[in-house]
């Protein structure tokens, strides 16, 4: 890790090595105002490439979050580079003319990085809702499913798999005004798992009806909302 994280340093080096070896051994260190004005944002515009990887939202997708981004900072890096260059070539005794163009062209990039930044996060808050949301119908699935193996009975049995069936079925959407029937549903499967560890077959034929009817009214109450 240690050798790949050095050969990356020198990759990201590569750049300053040439661009400042051709800049001051054909150039020399004398230069106007407009000249380092242009050497300078040439370099930011880098630096902010090299640190775009570090503004990626960590998540699963890290990849449809990060190719905006790059995309983004590699296109003000080539653009900014070439009108850099132009204006060290053209070492305009002025400098307001360099300035107030690159000055745009940083603006116009913090601008479309800053949007993007903002899309990823709503993208990454509404993926993490999704995952709650699948997470709900598959931890309650999950734990339905694995109590068929201990129901021996046929009546219980049939009655347990109706409930699976339709939690399993469900729609993993949820909303927040869902949050009190959906709680009741998690309680009464662990009411559920409790009953078939006891065997207690009054209580897994009641509870196993009552989960049928508060799924119904979640999913009924959930169609609703949409």
């Amino acid at each position: 890790m240690k050798k790949i994280n050095f050969l990356w340093i020198i990759l990201n080096s590569i750049f300053l090595i040439l661009f400042n070896t051709l800049f001051f051994v054909i150039g020399g260190k004398e230069h106007n105002a407009s000249v380092w004005i242009s050497y300078g944002f040439i370099h930011f515009a880098y630096i902010m490439l090299l640190v775009t990887p570090l503004l990626v939202r960590k998540f699963k997708n890290v990849a449809i979050f990060g190719y905006p981004l790059l995309t983004i900072s590699t296109t003000y890096f080539l653009i900014q580079l070439v009108v850099g260059v132009v204006f060290i070539l053209l070492a305009l005794s002025g400098y307001k003319t360099a300035l107030l163009v690159q000055i745009c062209l940083a603006g116009l990039y913090g601008i479309l990085l800053t949007i993007y930044m903002l899309a990823n996060e709503y993208t990454a808050i509404a993926e993490e809702k999704r995952q709650v949301e699948i997470a709900y119908v598959k931890e309650a699935s999950v734990k339905v499913k694995s109590l068929l193996d201990y129901i021996k009975d046929k009546e219980l049995k049939k009655k347990v798999e109706r409930v699976y069936d339709i939690i399993s079925s469900s729609p993993v959407k949820t909303h927040e005004k869902l949050a009190d029937v959906e709680n009741v549903i998690l309680q009464s499967i662990y009411e559920l798992e409790k009953a078939v560890s006891d065997d207690d077959k009054e209580k897994i034929m009641s509870i196993s009806d009552s989960l049928v009817k508060s799924m119904n009214e979640r999913n009924s109450r959930l169609k609703n909302l949409n």
